[in-house]
Parts: C-alpha cells; sequence; structure tokens
C-alpha cells in the first residue's frame, strides 16, 4: 500500500502547529516540518548562513552569532525582491531535508509534511493530499500579533506574504477549521484521518 503523505498547510498563525502537534502526540504521526529544516538551514556555520551574512550584513546575526530571525523577517516581509531571494536559497535545502526524512520514513503508513508555503512553492507533489488549517482573517492576524509581538502593520505584511486563505481553500483536499479550541480541532483531524 502507498504512503498516506498529508500535506499540512494554512496561512500564518491559522494554526499549523497546533494540529501538527495533535497528529503527532494523539494519533502517533511523524510530523516532518519545513520551518525546522528551515531555522536548521540557517545556523551558525551553514552555508546558507554565510550568504544571508554576505547580502545582509551582521545587521541579521543575534550577540550569540545566530540569524536574528526577526531582524531578517522584517527586511524579508518588507522587500518582495528579497524574500524571493532567501526563499530561492532556502527552500531547495528543505526539499533535500523532506526527500532525505520521507526516504527514513518510506515504511511509515502515514507521514505529515508541514509546509506553510506548500501551494505558493509548487511542493503538493510531494503529498498525497493536502489539509488547509483554516481561521478567519482576522483571528489570524490577532494571533500572530499576539503570538510574535508585532503592530498590525508588521503582522499585516506577513501575511500579505503569503496567498490568501481564500486563494488557499480551494486548492486544498481538506479544510481544517481551527475557529475554536483544540479540542474541536482535534475532533475535525481525526475526521479527516479516517478513511
Amino acid at each position: 500500500m502507498a504512503q498516506r503523505r498529508i500535506g499540512l498547510t494554512g496561512g500564518i498563525a491559522t494554526g499549523k502547529s497546533s494540529a501538527a502537534r495533535l497528529l503527532e502526540q494523539r494519533h502517533g504521526l511523524p510530523v516532518l516540518d519545513a520551518d525546522l529544516y528551515a531555522r536548521q538551514a540557517l545556523e551558525p556555520g551553514q552555508p546558507a548562513t554565510e550568504a544571508v551574512l554576505e547580502r545582509f550584513g551582521t545587521g541579521v546575526v543575534s550577540s550569540s552569532g545566530v540569524v536574528d530571525r526577526r531582524a531578517l523577517g522584517a527586511i524579508v516581509f518588507s522587500n518582495p525582491d528579497q524574500r524571493r531571494w532567501l526563499e530561492q536559497l532556502v527552500h531547495p535545502i528543505v526539499r533535500q531535508r523532506f526527500d532525505q526524512e520521507l526516504m527514513r520514513l518510506n515504511a511509515m503508513p502515514a507521514v505529515v509534511l508541514m509546509i506553510p508555503l506548500l501551494f505558493e512553492s509548487g511542493l503538493e507533489g510531494l503529498c498525497s493530499e493536502t489539509w488547509l488549517v483554516d481561521c478567519d482573517e482576522s483571528q489570524q492576524l490577532q494571533r500572530l500579533m499576539a503570538r510574535d509581538q508585532l503592530s498590525e502593520t508588521d503582522a499585516q505584511a506577513r501575511m500579505n506574504a503569503q496567498w490568501p486563505l481564500e486563494r488557499k481553500r480551494p486548492l486544498a483536499d481538506v479544510l481544517i477549521s481551527n475557529r475554536a479550541d483544540a479540542a474541536a480541532l482535534n475532533v475535525q483531524l481525526a475526521a479527516a484521518l479516517s478513511p
């Protein structure tokens, strides 16, 4: 039987990480996290880190020598050309990690691939099905401002860097509403997992 590969996506601050945690902890599925792989690509000493430092300078490095994701985000979320450059640098590294992990986990009946930019990056081909964690855009904005301590303007800029949820909804095989609490979210995940 072919492996079930669930592409888990959504907008920023819609609850992808919450859904992934539930799928991992309550349903026992391994979760491959594109954001984690992107962070690892920018760890000290990595080739991508050196390229970022060369392009943006020491202003994007924290006192401990780590890429300051907040400082880098301030640049790339306000400049589409810089964001595209960073994506072209990091996305191939993330794709390679997915390929490695999928090979390692090839005996598992199901795997979750958490990819925030699944549709934007054209990575649907990695998945046997796509799930969109969905909420109202006003909820998304409020969650993002609270989670990342951002102004409304900065939060909106980060949301605008991704496709809007209304563009993603028709592309997804399954819509998972995250407009309520974790219990309601888990009920929907369990239903989506049922054959």
